[in-house]
């Protein structure tokens, strides 16, 4: 559902960007849903670019887990490692818990951690180290756990790992994971995970974190049939809602429930690591899910990216306040850290890139010494920047080590995993958005090669410029903080369900000033009295911020997302400033 004529006939915006709005198909569809259900019509138009029937608006609005919450027996091997988990714990046996760096897999360990102990069971957490160990199992710990203890549990790793798995002689081992599967799984109990290859895929949009969740809605539910009853899991939501925002899983489906009501959890304040980070990054107000991705998530990964690979789990499972503060502060400075470092990267990979050029199905960039935990975030930068599939590599000695984020439509992680098969890559897994390699120095040109080649047969080639779409027209009058909380209702708004977006026409800018480093306010209006603060991240790095601070009295549409800003108890509509054009 397109239209031919671009959105208020901007061709091309500050950013270079075509408008295109609602469909003409669309247009209808949420005028007769503002006419049955009275709902407002901003409203109505997220919902239907949403998918959302009429008959459906109530139930979408109010998402349950009652009512979206999967079988766990929809998973296979579920049964299996629910069984196995508790047979650990009814014999009180030694558990090992190895988990991934980042905040899927620290919160994925936290869950298990903190479950245990309300089971009175204490376990053992392994994260391997970045740098010296790489991502997953590896042979070596493997074995070394597998000698003091009965069973491991591997989340948000390990579907891959065959040989690592073998090592843990004398232990079983339960996977729990949502990377793409390979055609033959590793040995051991079970392997739970929505992305196997003989899996249907329904469920291929949870995180890890979700799965542990759903593994433990099957441990109590065995429990509860045995006549026993298990750990409180709504009180665990908050961990599964700062996974599946951090770990950009789409906010769809049974997703929504999970950051919806997890928010809620968050709120209560009563989980003391995540109460510390928040204090920490200053969030004063109650959490969203734009809190989550670029505020605690963040946070949480720096331990994993640049620092200590397991801080972020153990805050995430800490019982005592004096430490769990002390942890926050480290991971806030360790984050500091992270964006100098990332900076310093991010500038040399889009000059590399640049020179190589952009308009190709894989943009990418390789440097000396670039430091592992910062590639995923750089290769997010050039993937947003370019929108085209984007990898980033640091070299050190005879190999790369990278990231690959990918573009809406393109399956980066398959052609990872190919690439992989083919012998071009030591090593190279993910999932659809995200991928991680390891790569031979003397094989880097002919790998990228190869996936560019596998990205380009997906159609990554033809991808133009992004076009801005816009959910619609607001006038500044209209943009109340209450349309602004019933917009809400249609969230959380992230990946695979982006907060809409509207245009104010024809407005003219009241204030503008630069703060900060980089980043612009205004005040605009309608000349009729309304006006709305606006603030644009980063807008004085663009043609955006000169085009605004020096407008001389000229008129603009200008393109944003709403939100609720609050400052000393008092809230008022902001506008979070993402397109301008002149207004002829």
């Amino acid at each position: 559902m397109t239209q031919s004529k671009a959105f208020l006939n901007v061709t091309q915006s500050a950013t270079g960007r075509r408008w295109v709005g609602p469909s003409i198909e669309e247009d209808r569809l949420s005028e007769a849903m503002t006419q049955s259900t009275g709902l407002p019509a901003p409203l109505c138009r997220t919902l239907v670019r949403r998918g959302v029937a009429d008959d459906a608006t109530e139930a979408f609005l109010s998402p349950t887990l009652r009512d979206l919450l999967p079988d766990p027996h929809d998973l296979r091997d579920m049964e299996k490692a629910a069984t196995r988990f508790l047979r650990a714990v009814d014999r009180r046996e030694r558990i090992a818990i190895f988990a991934d760096y980042d905040v899927d897999g620290g919160t994925s360990a936290a869950l298990l951690i903190n479950w245990l102990r309300d089971m009175g069971l204490d376990s053992t957490l392994y994260i391997p180290d970045r740098i010296d160990e790489g991502y997953g199992p590896n042979d070596e710990a493997m074995a070394m756990l597998a000698k003091d203890h009965d069973l491991i549990i591997c989340v948000d790793c390990g579907t891959l790992s065959h040989g690592p798995i073998a090592a843990a002689d004398g232990a079983e081992v339960i996977v729990l994971d949502h990377h793409l599967g390979g055609e033959t799984l590793p040995d051991c109990v079970a392997v739970v995970n929505p992305n196997r290859q003989d899996e249907s895929g329904d469920l291929g949009h949870l995180c890890a974190a979700a799965v542990v969740f759903l593994m433990l809605v099957e441990a109590n539910r065995q429990m509860r049939a045995a006549g026993a009853k298990g750990p409180d899991l709504m009180a665990m939501l908050d961990l599964v809602a700062l996974a599946t925002v951090a770990d950009v899983a789409p906010l769809i489906g049974v997703n929504r429930a999970f950051v919806r009501q997890g928010l809620t959890v968050m709120g209560r304040r009563q989980r003391i690591g995540l109460t510390a980070l928040a204090d920490v990054a200053g969030l004063d107000q109650a959490p969203t899910s734009y809190h989550l991705g670029f505020l605690l998530g963040p946070r949480v990964n720096a331990g994993g990216r640049i620092g200590q690979a397991d801080l972020g789990a153990r805050l995430l499972a800490a019982t005592n306040q004096h430490e769990a503060e002390a942890m926050a502060r480290k991971l806030d400075q360790l984050n500091t850290e992270r964006r100098e470092v990332e900076a310093q990267v991010r500038d040399l990979a889009l000059e590399q890139a640049t020179a190589r050029g952009l308009d190709g199905p894989l943009v990418w960039a390789a440097g000396e010494g670039w430091h592992p935990g910062v590639v995923g975030i750089v290769a997010s930068r050039l993937k947003e920047a370019t929108n085209r599939p984007a990898i980033v590599i640091g070299l050190d000695g005879d190999e790369g080590k990278g990231s690959g984020r990918s573009v809406s439509g393109i399956d980066l992680g398959a052609a990872i995993q190919r690439a992989a098969a083919d012998g071009l890559l030591i090593k190279g897994g993910g999932h659809k958005m995200a991928a991680g390699l390891t790569v031979a120095r003397d094989q880097l040109d002919a790998a990228m090669d190869r996936i560019g080649a596998l990205l380009a047969k997906q159609g990554a080639a033809d991808i133009g410029p992004a076009d801005l779409r816009l959910d619609g027209l607001l006038m500044p009058g209209a943009a109340t903080v209450e349309l602004v909380e019933q917009i809400e209702q249609a969230g959380p708004f992230g990946a695979g369900a982006p907060a809409p977006r509207f245009a104010f026409p024809d407005v003219q800018i009241l204030f503008a000033k630069q703060v900060g480093a980089n980043h612009l306010k205004i005040t605009f209006g309608d000349g009729l009295g309304a006006r709305i603060d606006s603030i644009c991240f980063g807008g004085m790095d663009g043609p955006m911020g000169p085009m605004l601070m020096g407008h001389n009295g000229a008129r603009f549409h200008l393109a944003g997302r709403l939100e609720i800003n609050t400052w000393r108890g008092r809230q008022s509509v902001q506008l979070r400033l993402e397109d301008v054009a002149p207004a002829h």
